[in-house]
């Protein structure tokens, strides 16, 4: 079985949609894992692979692109807030960065059978897929590299595979195996049969089909401009919330009337 690499097609439609309503023109790009430059080529008018290299460095050449993109690879990253820093600094002012990595709840199924097939085995449990950060934590990082405007967003895709192997051919497709320095090196027939039947018990459809969840995050910054829109300063509003809303309102620390 070669495997399929949906994921990878459904995460690039993932940018190009959130990209669609950005009124620019890209004149330079940054692929920053090279997968944009397969599906995302016509976004922008030239394009240069960048590249994490030996101490997760960004190859980046001169910087000073309209954007910058990455495709389910981010999440592999041992430094994610410098990988970050890194590609906003390739930026030019006002640059865009989008990008799409697992995250939050990605092969939950697979993580959960695993430990209980090492449990019953072993009587302990090994790292054999690597955690993923939510959705809320990857949008905080975004600000602390320095990106303005950030957003980030999660779509759940939630995928039927007839057996085991079919799961492990996509993964393996998408250079997804485990790269935990901390893992066992073996994994003994038996604990694979036992994780293997808690997987069909808790984890399948009437059908059998196995269930794997991907949550793939979609995260959107923008290198600082003075043009983009500014945070009111504390205190500068023209009108209160509670005229607003039409409810009373109270000095810090008072307590509200019973009615």
């Amino acid at each position: 079985m070669d495997g399929d690499r949906f994921l990878l097609h459904e995460a690039a439609d993932g940018i190009a949609a959130r990209l669609a309503p950005v009124n620019r023109r890209f004149d330079t790009a940054l692929a920053v894992d090279g997968r944009a430059t397969e599906t995302l080529q016509r976004l922008a008018a030239s394009w240069r692979i960048g590249s994490f290299g030996d101490g997760e460095r960004l190859d980046a050449g001169a910087g000073g692109y309209d954007l910058a993109v990455s495709i389910l690879s981010l999440h592999g990253m041992n430094d994610l807030p410098g990988a970050l820093v890194q590609i906003r600094r390739a930026l030019k002012p006002d640059g865009l960065f989008v990008a799409a990595l697992f995250g939050g709840a990605t092969l939950t199924e697979m993580r959960d059978a695993f430990a209980a097939g090492e449990i019953e085995t072993l009587g302990g449990i090994t790292p054999r897929v690597a955690p993923f950060a939510d959705v809320r934590e990857l949008g905080v990082l975004l600000q602390r590299a320095g990106f303005a405007l950030p957003v980030a967003d999660v779509e759940r895709t939630t995928v039927r595979y007839r057996d085991f192997t079919t799961l492990a051919s996509d993964l393996r497709l998408l250079g997804e195996t485990n790269a935990l320095a901390e893992r066992l090196r073996k994994l003994s027939r038996a604990t694979l049969r036992a994780a293997l039947a808690h997987y069909a018990a808790k984890h399948s459809e009437a059908d059998g089909k196995l269930r794997a969840t991907f949550d793939i995050v979609y995260l959107t910054g923008w290198a600082p401009h003075e043009s983009q829109q500014q945070p009111l300063k504390p205190g500068s509003a023209q009108a209160r919330l509670a005229d607003a809303l039409g409810t009373a309102e109270y000095k810090a620390g008072d307590k509200a009337k019973p009615r």
